[in-house]
């Protein structure tokens, strides 16, 4: 009884057999473990089907030489992402013999002219992914606060300018914000919790800016900052926005508050308005979300909060 199926494609330089199985690799094919590869071989699959890629030598006879010549250099190749293997094309500077989309269906045909004369066509539409939830940039009615170091003062008053700028941008009114300046980066943590457990707030931004020294103090330091915001934020169930630059100079830190590498303060203020956002949709949607939030303000209530 047939168990496989098995077709295999030919050049007749080595350069060429190299470029095309660099080509089937980029695009997803495997090579077969079982040792199907060798100098001049190599037998790809894919999750339904099997190809070969062969580099033709001069120890076939002359005969075989010539029919192999002949075998039809056609391969079609069914993907759920073609615009992607179209732009692996594009990189790999492989000629493009002709590219078409169905109006009706949105599935995508082209073909492409591989080393070796081999002509491949790929076609297929992209999968449709679930509809998401994502958070609203709009800050309307939503309470923020703001946590930031004056440690580093000459960097972080800076993304504290692009964080405003950020709300600001996204609807938020300046008496929905709040300001907390604290000493350095550790004491950010604390701040924050405070902050989030007054029940006030619909997100917390924690804004900083650590620089490495000669000693393991900033490791020790961007561990536990890190580690205490991520804390806050779980326990207290109020999205933080990660807005510390942890950097080796002062010329990064001065890249990420404004310069070419954009402001991480506008960045954590744009992440802020959208989880906060984000939980109240989810909130909506889920009883059990919508329980605990219950559950925690009578708690808060109850310590006269």
């Amino acid at each position: 009884m047939l168990k496989s199926l098995h077709i295999g494609r030919y050049a007749t330089k080595a350069e060429d057999f190299k470029k095309l199985v660099a080509f089937f690799e980029a695009i997803g094919f495997d090579r077969l473990a079982d040792g199907g590869s060798s100098p001049r071989s190599v037998v790809l699959t894919a999750p339904l089907g099997m190809l070969s890629v062969n580099s033709l030598s001069p120890e076939y006879p002359p005969e075989v030489l010539a029919r192999l010549k002949d075998v039809a250099k056609l391969i079609v190749l069914e993907v759920s992402n073609p615009d992607d293997i179209f732009a692996i094309a594009g990189k790999m500077k492989l000629k493009v013999l002709s590219d078409s989309s169905s109006p009706k269906t949105g599935e995508r045909s082209f073909s492409l002219e591989l080393p070796g004369e081999i002509v491949v066509t790929v076609h297929g539409q992209p999968d449709e992914a679930p509809a998401g939830i994502e958070g609203k940039l709009d800050a309307s009615g939503k309470r923020f606060a703001i946590v930031v170091s004056r440690f580093n003062a000459f960097i972080t008053e800076r993304l504290l300018a692009g964080a405003l700028d950020g709300l600001r941008r996204t609807g938020a009114a300046n008496g929905q914000i709040e300001i907390m300046r604290v000493p350095g980066a550790f004491e950010i943590p604390s701040a924050a919790r405070t902050f989030a457990e007054t029940g006030k707030y619909d997100a917390i931004l924690c804004l900083g800016c650590l620089l490495r020294g000669d000693t393991a103090h900033y490791d020790v330091i961007v561990n536990e900052v890190t580690r205490g915001i991520g804390q806050s934020a779980q326990e207290t169930g109020v999205p933080h926005a990660f807005g510390l630059l942890t950097c080796d100079t002062l010329e990064q830190a001065i890249d990420r508050a404004g310069l070419k590498m954009g402001n991480k303060g506008f960045e954590a203020a744009l992440a802020a308005v959208e989880m906060a956002n984000l939980k109240t949709v989810v909130s909506r949607r889920s009883p059990v979300v919508s329980k605990t939030r219950k559950r925690k303000a009578a708690r808060l209530k109850k310590r006269g909060r």
